[in-house]
């Protein structure tokens, strides 16, 4: 297979790393160009980047001299770039201005950003619960007058946790009507520097801004139905969360009571449930794709984000603590690698699964 010329908007920060030091080596993706605020733009990404490479392996060896571009003049991407992930870091505004004048000139955009997490044309995607909502790509080009170019982003990286698990247990025949869900969310999700060392240490942070609000929201917009151009939520699930700032570096854990429509299924239903599904990316081998998608811990006290972050290679739900819920019907933990699968991560998996149903 010949790999797809890729770009990373946003190369040099915290993001733009992660989505550099994946995409080393990847069989369908090769990145070939690296953009970045006008500061760093005409330096080597090695220069762009001195002493403040945050990733654990050494700058990729094919991206260490490349000449970082300036991400806001989007002809500099035409004709070298198949495909760009957006990690751009700047006002909401901005970036959907930005990220619609790459998709203009037929340049595919998978995003990282929040930007148009909520625009009606746009797919919101965890790839194993609602890839269907991909052929929203086909309405997005129809409304746009756009060709090759498309928008889709991938969802809050707090919601991974909890979102496949759920969505499990509702194609099992078993649709949940409420849920409340209490996150302890690590620092490297505010990006670098982050929190302060004296707000974390010996403390918790209760208050993440606009948190709580996409964690309510952006579930049921993954769950919901594609008509006419658009995407619409399943307001069926009423959420209600609580996101707390604590002192991991890497991995969100989020404790889960989920309150069932109809009929229950029993403990040891729910976890043959998870333990047993597969989805669209596992069916069709994508690269990125977790195998299996949910790991299910019976350890009294799993899963931890020091233990089970990396596991499916950071891609992979871990779950445990399954039990009864005196106020609604089951309770449980979930994990999943805040940096990995909900950034750089996830979204390399969305867009392999693009490319393999052919949007690019």
């Amino acid at each position: 297979m010949n790999r797809m010329k890729v770009g990373v908007l946003g190369a040099t920060g915290m993001v733009g790393q992660n989505y550099l030091s994946l995409l080393d080596n990847h069989p369908w993706f090769e990145v070939v160009y690296v953009a970045a605020s006008p500061r760093s733009a005409g330096k080597t990404f090695a220069q762009a980047v001195a002493g403040r490479w945050l990733m654990a392996r050494p700058i990729p060896e094919p991206v260490h001299d490349l000449i970082v571009a300036d991400a806001n003049d989007v002809t500099q991407a035409v004709g070298q770039c198949d495909l760009v992930f957006s990690a751009i870091e700047s006002d909401k505004e901005t970036i959907r201005r930005l990220e619609e004048a790459y998709a203009a000139a037929d340049i595919p955009v998978v995003s990282n950003n929040s930007a148009h997490r909520a625009t009606a044309d746009v797919p919101m995607m965890v790839p194993e619960v609602n890839w269907e909502h991909a052929e929203l790509i086909k309405d997005q080009r129809q409304q746009r007058g756009w060709t090759r170019g498309l928008i889709a982003v991938k969802p809050n990286c707090s919601v991974q946790s909890y979102v496949t698990p759920v969505y499990a247990l509702k194609q099992a025949g078993y649709p949940v009507s409420a849920m409340i869900v209490s996150t302890m969310q690590a620092v490297s999700g505010a990006g670098y520097p982050g929190p302060s060392s004296y707000n974390m240490i010996d403390g918790i942070v209760p208050y993440i801004g606009g948190e709580e609000e996409k964690s309510e929201r952006e579930p049921q917009r993954i769950l919901g139905q594609r008509s006419n151009g658009q995407i619409i939520p399943d307001t069926s699930i009423k959420i209600a969360a609580h996101c707390n700032r604590v002192a991991v570096i890497d991995g969100h854990t989020a404790c889960v009571s989920l309150k069932f429509a109809d009929r229950k299924p029993c403990l040891d239903e729910v976890k043959a449930i998870w333990q047993s599904f597969v989805s669209e990316p596992q069916r069709l081998s994508l690269p990125s794709a977790p195998i299996p998608a949910m790991i299910y811990r019976e350890e009294p006290d799993r899963p931890q984000p020091r233990l089970d972050r990396d596991a499916g290679k950071g891609m992979a739900v871990t779950l445990g603590r399954l039990r009864s819920c005196p106020v609604f019907d089951i309770r449980f933990v979930g994990l999943s690698h805040n940096t990995i699968r909900g950034a750089a991560g996830g979204a390399i998996l969305m867009a392999e699964l693009l490319k393999a149903k052919g949007y690019m």
